[in-house]
């Protein structure tokens, strides 16, 4: 197994300790009542960036967390409970809830975001590179969706993206050893796909979630209730 791990970057524990909270409550807040003015994301992060001094990493966080009021209320209005899920079809965000997990279980910073999921600062670019925690994150979602009873289970990957091929076959792997039945799709744009699903959305991507019909905060569930010692920011 590999030992690369999607955990926090050296300068994570000064740029995110306690002193900096309150800036970041300061920040995150004004960076809301602007997103709920209808300002652009890319021209408010700029405002409030440099009105707190806030560096690139620093202000990758605050975008994030940021949300503006509507959008908040439109995503609630869909969320779905855990207890919802019984007897009904999953359709799942693959990269981005395994990504989610794996920064939790590597010791990343993880940020509560105003809609209340949990958000990560890591991204693919083009390439997925399996991390020592990937398994761990599999099984993690395999057990918790076993326990909730889905009628149907669907992964879906971005085919373009290298290595997807790879994660769908340890995905396969991991659902035998649990015994538990899910589908891997890989397919060339997973956003639209989910966006358009009928079934329950896993994701925390903001324009997947304003756009499906329901979604549930499965990654948040899960990190709150097997990983106790993530390393969450709630401002």
């Amino acid at each position: 197994m590999t030992e690369r791990n999607r955990g926090k970057k050296s300068s994570d524990d000064k740029y995110f300790s306690a002193k900096w909270l309150s800036v970041f409550t300061m920040a995150a807040d004004d960076f809301c009542y602007l997103l709920s003015r209808d300002y652009g994301s890319n021209a408010a992060l700029h405002v409030v960036g440099n009105r707190y001094r806030l560096n690139a990493r620093q202000q990758m966080a605050l975008y994030r967390i940021g949300v503006g009021e509507s959008r908040i209320a439109n995503r609630k209005s869909k969320c779905i409970s855990k207890a919802d899920i019984f007897s009904k079809p999953v359709s799942i965000d693959g990269f981005n809830l395994l990504i989610l997990l794996e920064s939790a279980l590597s010791g990343g910073y993880i940020f509560r975001s105003r809609d209340g999921l949990l958000r990560d600062m890591s991204s693919v670019h083009g390439t997925y590179k399996r991390v020592a925690q990937t398994g761990d994150a599999i099984r993690l979602t395999g057990k918790f969706l076993k326990e909730l009873q889905a009628s149907s289970i669907t992964w879906y990957l971005d085919k373009p993206v290298s290595n997807s091929g790879r994660l769908k076959t340890l995905l396969m792997e991991i659902a035998e050893e649990l015994n538990i039945d899910w589908n891997v799709e890989l397919v060339f744009s997973p956003d639209k796909v989910l966006a358009e699903s009928k079934s329950i959305v896993v994701s925390s991507d903001g324009w997947i979630i304003d756009n499906c019909e329901s979604w549930i905060n499965l990654g948040s569930d899960i990190i709150e209730d097997h990983i106790p010692n993530a390393l969450i920011i709630e401002v």
